[in-house]
């Protein structure tokens, strides 16, 4: 019996999972593909009871629909039901499961970069969906966290005890900052002209630019970086380790990480 897991999405076209996971499982011989879902908002639950039914065994979800999903579950892991979101969903037994791998695969990138965030200034731009697994990391890691975002109210509400910020304050960043994250979709393709960042505007010296975004894989707001000198990463090393975190929850083996990234590199 072939095993058949997705991506539950709107739109999902852009997505390069199913290449990495239909890799890995064929790397392990494993009777499993990865299907994209594209999902309209009124058909999320015809979906999600694909999974209950036993005809999925299990999905990613992606915007905007990883919080529209979570009511639709049995149980949250804690960490998801801190965040608010769910990127994964796993069947045990006749219960579904809701997950945010998106912690671990940000915490395992930004631990290979050996940024040390414990106790140091760190920026995100974006308080969207993308922005909640990345505070909830940063706050295990002790960083000391302010938002830069448009809506400043939902930045506030992300943050808690934080700082929240506009945009257009960047220019009062802290100059001791030793991490930016952007968590907004500005420079994504095909816009990839757009930028969070005034283009005047210097980066703090010691921080490290991590881009959410993978498509482009150098992004306008990663160049600009560049330009000031700043060590940059992309979110692919993200998208790879929190499939991996996925796969084996799904699977039960052990995900062949240097497969995946051979896969979407």
């Amino acid at each position: 019996m072939t095993h058949t897991v997705g991506l539950i999405g709107w739109p999902v076209e852009h997505s390069r999972s199913p290449a990495m996971h239909n890799a890995a499982c064929e790397a392990l011989g494993l009777d499993w593909r990865y299907v994209l879902l594209p999902t309209p908002p009124d058909q999320i639950e015809l979906v999600v009871n694909r999974i209950r039914s036993g005809e999925l065994s299990g999905a990613n979800v992606t915007i905007p629909h990883k919080q529209a999903v979570m009511p639709l579950l049995d149980e949250l892991d804690p960490a998801a039901a801190a965040i608010g979101a769910v990127n994964t969903i796993v069947p045990r037994g006749d219960r579904l499961i809701g997950y945010n791998t998106d912690v671990l695969g940000f915490t395992r990138s930004l631990l290979e970069t050996g940024v040390e965030v414990k106790d140091n200034a760190c920026a995100l731009l974006g308080a969207g969906g993308a922005a909640r697994a990345v505070v909830y990391a940063l706050r295990q890691l002790g960083a000391s966290i302010t938002i830069y975002a448009r809506d400043v109210a939902k930045a506030q509400s992300l943050i808690g005890a934080g700082a929240a910020r506009a945009l257009t304050e960047l220019d009062q960043i802290d100059r001791d900052t030793v991490l930016i994250v952007n968590t907004t979709p500005l420079g994504m393709s095909p816009q990839i002209e757009a930028s969070p960042w005034p283009a005047s505007l210097t980066f703090p010296l010691k921080a490290l630019a991590f881009d959410l975004i993978y498509n482009p894989v150098r992004t306008h707001w990663m160049m600009q970086a560049e330009r000031s000198g700043n060590r940059v990463i992309n979110g692919l090393p993200m998208l790879i380790y929190q499939g991996a975190a996925a796969f084996e929850m799904w699977t039960g083996q052990s995900a062949p990480v240097d497969v995946m990234r051979s896969a979407i590199v």
